[in-house]
């Protein structure tokens, strides 16, 4: 498994990724009508493509393809974090949020925050992340449970 930079090509598979993840995993946590607002089948790839133009995103592959990706803005904002869904547990987040947090130090920032999913927090609990508040978030006329943590570097 080796960690490297995004590509123009990747946002598909990433689209993919994040689509798959959500719908297989998150689905312990939300209800049906919850993950397909969180993760909607007909999501516009330019929309995806889009809103990443600032980020440093990092891919997580090895011989059977890409694992896991990361996408860090420059304020240290952690957007997306997410592992195939049949690739967790095998330590694609832990090589992920290794390469976020030096990139960090690279960039001279003092802490990396997020806003984490119920199923996420004890991943980033067990990588350092403290949880300053639950929230409530609004998407596609759902409401979702989700941690904003952060991690002083």
């Amino acid at each position: 498994m080796y960690i490297r930079n995004h590509t123009s090509e990747d946002g598909t598979v990433l689209l993919k990724l994040f689509h798959d993840t959500v719908r297989n995993v998150n689905i312990r946590d939300y209800s049906q009508e919850q993950v397909e607002a969180w993760a909607p089948i007909n999501f516009d790839l330019a929309r995806w493509e889009s809103r990443v133009k600032n980020y440093k995103i990092f891919v997580a592959e090895d011989s059977k393809g890409i694992a896991g990706f990361a996408e860090l803005d420059a304020n240290g904002h952690i957007d997306c974090f997410y592992v195939h869904h049949e690739r967790q547990g095998h330590g694609v987040g832990r090589l992920l949020i290794e390469s976020v947090e030096q990139e960090a130090l690279n960039q001279e920032l003092s802490k990396i925050f997020a806003e984490v999913s119920i199923t996420a927090k004890p991943f980033f609990e067990h990588s350092g992340f403290i949880v300053l508040t639950e929230q409530q978030v609004e998407i596609r006329g759902q409401k979702l449970t989700n941690f904003r943590m952060e991690k002083q570097l």
